[in-house]
């Protein structure tokens, strides 16, 4: 049965996804997870919601899924260690080099492979297992033939993204936020540049807009769906949202959770439209199935508009003195969040007020007509959508407050003269039997099996519910009322600490090794494109056979390449295939660690990530020397125009061969379309200053690129 992993960026969305059902969370400490922005958890925190998702059988899994520096390596590991030593069920992880070193040192701790590694093929997750990796969470762009395919060949359990909002890039191939300031997504801070505005420019210089937000994407829904991925025998359904409300968090996890649990006892797809109605409330953009389920490349993107909607719930009918009048297609209530929308006007407000009849009410219904202040002119037959309602945040708010979901537990009383009694409970996954004292005989004052029932049921605030009390009591027997209390109190108290014994880690550290070789130092040069130079040592080409050939980021698999040949590649999966190769940019590579578990695989020479500066290069090298004793064979581009993302989506085919994107500042982002995948590049060329000093830091060769690769 997959899992329904749900999305924790507050404790209280942590509370709201367990009230809502889900069978594990994912969540980040204050530092290294990959959304930055959420409120996250303290250490303290860390420690209390582990214990609290073990009491209630949830797993909780934490994500490190930011490239690490080489300046943060010591304090990472420290923080992994904690996390390990307080049971952590897994590490979700991003980063090749820290991926080795924990698992080599900590070679308990569950790994699970983040879609920031961008495994979307077997040879990729060939990859993974290799390294000790238990779970992959597949790129959104893994369609359902391939996700089978790695399922029955590498026997890793297989986590998938089913709902939220999805990054218009393969996920950890994207530079957009990096390339215009210090934030960047692979360190945890994505600035969401592919929800902003932008035009699109033709080789003519004419724009071909179809749509302020080319880049937007509509959010993932695969609620209709959830059959298909249950039979392929996915091991892991995870809901984005870390960003999001409690609210949210859940509403879809409820909805994903019964929809699943309806379909494993009926066989077929039940989704609660109430569940569908709040949710889009709460948060709504159109939505597609995704890549995941084939869906036509043009229904992914959602061009209007790149923020939450809301449900239309009526338009304007009349506007005059900064009142207007609205038609109701909905019901509506005080306080609700409205957005009013006309072609290019836009404009929000909350409801505190509103008439009908000139009678101030705090509802309307559908088909009634209200009337509010505005401090704007609002055009006539503008569309009204509610953004907020109040009504279902309210009670969302108090169905998760009331902490409802509890673990049924049987209790067996056992009272016989002259023994001590006993009492026993169990959850059905665990049994507890303790003792207390010898009851005492008494014709005058007997506890009859009514008052020891009533004492036992009292289980108040804790997490369980009474399923069943079995009493065994022989005549004539007075037990105090405070002894039951007692062993009541204390048998739950055991079976709190037995339920979060059950996910206890053994905790085992060892030594890392690693074998590495030497490389000698060279002061070359490299180039990537088609022009020939004596300047350059090699060639990465295309289309010259005779020179090394630099392959896609995404491909599908490695049957047509040779695999003795020399390539630059671009993604994990070549080191399953090939053997002669450079690894390119997109590797990520930011720490010695990485660089040492690449030429331990036979990588020949390894570059380093566009997200360096020259400290971090200089603190990466020093390591490597110091630790190994050997030297790295590395590889820096100098000057390039960056590729900021690759995406699935094809922009000639939706939007009629645009050349560029251009955004506010009238930056000119050059678009090109290869083999059905569509590159953006930067504005501008990047160039280091004074290359040559990168040989006295350590690097053996340096690469320029051709302008528009």
């Amino acid at each position: 049965m997959p899992e329904i992993l749900s999305p924790c960026g507050s404790i209280e969305s942590f509370y709201a996804a367990i009230e809502a059902g889900c069978d594990a969370v994912y969540l980040a400490g204050k530092m290294f997870g990959a959304r930055g922005f959420a409120n996250n958890f303290t250490d303290e925190e860390l420690v209390y919601v582990i214990n609290y998702a073990h009491l209630y059988g949830v797993k909780v899994y934490v994500t490190c899924n930011i490239l690490i520096f080489e300046r943060e390596v010591t304090k990472f590991l420290n923080y992994v260690d904690f996390l390990h030593k307080n049971n952590v069920d897994a590490l979700i992880m991003q980063d090749l080099g820290m991926i080795d070193l924990v698992h080599k040192i900590y070679p308990n701790l569950e790994i699970h492979g983040s879609t920031q590694m961008h495994i979307h093929n077997l040879d990729g997750a060939m990859v993974a297992k290799s390294m000790g990796i238990k779970r992959v969470v597949l790129a959104r762009e893994t369609p359902l033939e391939v996700i089978k395919e790695i399922k029955e060949k590498t026997g890793l359990e297989i986590e998938i993204f089913v709902h939220g909002a999805l990054c218009v890039s393969y996920s950890g191939m994207c530079l957009f936020a990096r390339s215009i300031g210090p934030r960047s997504g692979n360190r945890g801070t994505c600035t969401g540049c592919c929800r902003l505005p932008y035009k699109l420019e033709n080789n003519k210089q004419e724009m071909i807009n179809s749509g302020n937000y080319p880049l937007s994407m509509k959010d993932l829904m695969t609620i209709n769906y959830l059959d298909k991925l249950i039979d392929l025998g996915v091991n892991s359904f995870k809901i984005e949202g870390r960003m999001k409300s409690p609210s949210y968090v859940y509403t879809t996890t409820k909805l994903y959770r019964e929809t699943r649990d309806n379909y494993l006892k009926t066989k077929k797809i039940m989704v609660n439209q109430e569940d569908l109605y709040n949710l889009q409330n709460i948060f709504s953009r159109p939505t597609t199935k995704g890549y995941i389920l084939n869906e036509d490349n043009k229904e992914v993107i959602n061009p209007d508009f790149s923020n939450h909607q809301g449900v239309l719930i009526g338009k304007v009918t009349k506007s005059k003195n900064n009142y207007i009048e609205v038609t109701l297609t909905d019901d509506v209530s005080i306080h609700d969040g409205l957005r009013i929308i006309n072609k290019d006007f836009e404009y929000g407000l909350t409801l505190n007020e509103f008439t009908i009849n000139n009678k101030q009410v705090y509802t309307g219904l559908k088909n009634q007509v209200i009337t509010f202040k505005v401090n704007k002119n609002i055009p006539l037959n503008s569309k009204v959508y509610r953004t907020l309602s109040y009504k279902i945040e309210t009670e969302i708010k108090n169905k998760i407050n009331q902490k409802l979901r509890k673990i049924p537990v049987t209790f067996k009383f056992v009272a016989l003269k002259d023994k001590n009694i006993t009492l026993s409970v169990t959850d059905y996954q665990n049994t507890i039997t303790i003792e207390g004292n010898i009851p005492l005989i008494s014709l005058n004052k007997e506890t009859t099996k009514l008052e020891i029932q009533e004492k036992l049921a009292k289980v108040g605030d804790t997490i369980y519910q009474i399923d069943n009390i079995i009493i065994e009591k022989d005549n004539n027997l007075f037990i105090p009322i405070s002894e039951i209390n007692h062993l009541r109190r204390d048998i739950l108290n055991k079976l709190n600490e037995l339920r979060i014994l059950n996910f206890k880690k053994d905790y085992l550290k060892k030594e890392y090794i690693i074998n590495v070789p030497d490389f000698n130092e060279e002061n070359s040069y490299s180039y990537l494109g088609n022009i020939k130079s004596d300047k350059y040592k090699y060639f990465y080409s295309e289309t010259d056979s005779r020179k090394i050939l630099k392959l896609p980021k995404v491909i599908d698999n490695y049957n047509k390449y040779d695999p003795k040949k020399e390539y630059l590649v671009g993604e994990l999966g070549a080191l399953n295939s090939l053997s002669n190769i450079i690894t390119d940019y997109s590797f990520n590579v930011t720490n010695s660690y990485t660089v040492a578990f690449l030429h331990s695989r036979g990588v020949k020479r390894v570059t380093l990530s566009l997200e360096l500066n020259d400290k971090d290069i200089e603190d990466l090298v020093n390591s490597y020397l110091n630790r190994y004793h050997k030297r790295p064979n590395l590889e820096l581009i100098i000057k390039s125009r960056w590729e900021l993302m690759v995406t699935k989506f094809n922009f000639h085919n939706y939007y009629n061969n645009p050349k560029y994107l251009i955004d506010r500042f009238h930056n000119k982002y050059l678009i090109k379309v290869k083999n059905n995948l569509t590159y953006i590049y930067d504005y501008k060329v990047t160039s280091l200053d004074n290359p040559r000093k990168y040989f006295k830091l350590g690097i053996n060769c340096l690469r320029e690129e051709e302008d528009e690769v």
